[in-house]
């Protein structure tokens, strides 16, 4: 691994490298150097996951472009930019990334005396999550979202994702489909959500933005003594998208106390005071970095979203659960099935969900 290490621009002598984080998809280190002067300076070695970011020169290329434009507006704003957005290490011959034995590797700063809380405890730490990424939507409003790649082509386009689903119903590889009949038809009912964002777009009425796309709350460093946001991590997913997406898959992941995989549906419900939280601090974030109509389509991010995820588990389920690991052999239709139960009790308070953004965002004018 000093190999490795050696090949980036690091200050002094390597003095230890070890595991660090509990990511599914990257590989960590954390990796110490000892300076002439004694101090030490500690940075993060990461191996890129190129069977899923099949184009890591692409993706750094993104990481370099987002990390560079944050640091001017954190400088502008008279905060310290080694601290509240990434600093990416480049290699001794002035490049993002090494490429070693065929796997990619990328070298960044640690960012010293910060947390990652992995669980929210409840609405407050749910709304400092929604502010942190609505700051960060807010910082990227006026980035030329086309000079980004799609590092994972068609993530969120949720029409294509519609039309794998319904070739996995066709091919049923499984031998699963009679199994889920109800499912397939709740899917099938629902087609024009899955256009409805996508349309929005192609119509003018909503802007192509920079997004995050795992706006979950262990992607946010907070600092260690005030337990205050500080800096938004975890950018390999970083592309062009829209901000209904961003909103909606952390409505999708925390506006509910279930866990994913809850096989009791009773419990598997959208709590509307962790809605308000996270729409209060998302629109607070934003500030006026946001239109009135993508204000307004905030509640179909998160169906649409939602409603996404369960097509992809579901089509997982159906071709022999080749993309998802899996526990058990009903474990991707259990994720279907929260999905679907989310989309439906969204439909239940549709109304509510809506006048809660409404109210929102006339308080915030």
């Amino acid at each position: 691994m000093n190999k490795i290490i050696e090949l980036f621009n690091i200050e002094g002598k390597i003095v230890d490298c070890g595991n660090h984080g509990g990511g599914y998809i990257n590989d960590t280190y954390a990796v110490t150097c000892e300076k002439e002067d004694g101090s030490k300076v500690r940075y993060i070695l990461q191996r890129i996951n190129h069977s899923i970011f099949k184009n890591p020169e692409g993706l750094m290329d993104n990481f370099v472009l987002v990390c560079d434009y944050l640091k001017d507006i954190v400088k502008a704003n008279g905060g310290d930019p080694n601290r509240e957005t990434l600093t990416v290490i480049p290699t001794k011959d002035g490049k993002n990334l090494v490429c070693v034995d065929g796997n990619y590797y990328r070298m960044l700063l640690f960012i010293e005396d910060t947390v990652c809380h992995e669980v929210s405890q409840g609405a407050d730490d749910f709304y400092r999550c929604a502010k942190a990424f609505g700051n960060f939507q807010y910082m990227l409003k006026d980035f030329p979202a086309e000079k980004l790649i799609e590092t994972i082509p068609n993530f969120h386009n949720t029409p294509k994702r519609y039309e794998t689903f319904l070739k996995a119903v066709e091919e049923n590889k499984s031998g699963r489909a009679h199994l889920v009949q109800d499912e397939i038809n709740f899917i099938l009912e629902r087609k024009a959500v899955t256009d409805s964002l996508i349309d929005l777009l192609n119509a003018g009425e909503i802007p192509l933005k920079v997004t995050h796309n795992d706006t979950k709350l262990s992607n946010i460093l907070m600092d260690a003594k005030t337990d205050e946001s500080l800096c938004v991590i975890d950018l390999d997913t970083i592309m062009p998208g829209l901000a209904a997406y961003d909103f909606g898959d952390s409505i999708r992941a925390g506006a509910c106390y279930s866990a994913e995989d809850e096989t009791d549906l009773s419990k598997v419900y959208v709590a509307l005071e962790l809605f308000e939280a996270y729409v209060k601090g998302f629109i607070e974030g934003c500030k006026d970095g946001l239109s009135a109509k993508e204000i307004e389509t905030l509640p179909l991010g998160a169906k649409v979203i939602t409603l996404e995820q369960g097509i992809r588990f579901l089509s997982d389920y159906l071709d022999g659960d080749l993309y998802y690991k899996t526990q058990y052999p009903e474990h991707n239709l259990d994720r279907t099935r929260t999905q679907l139960k989310l989309v439906a009790d969204m439909e239940t308070k549709w109304d509510e969900m809506n006048a809660i953004v409404k109210n929102i965002a006339k308080e915030n004018k």
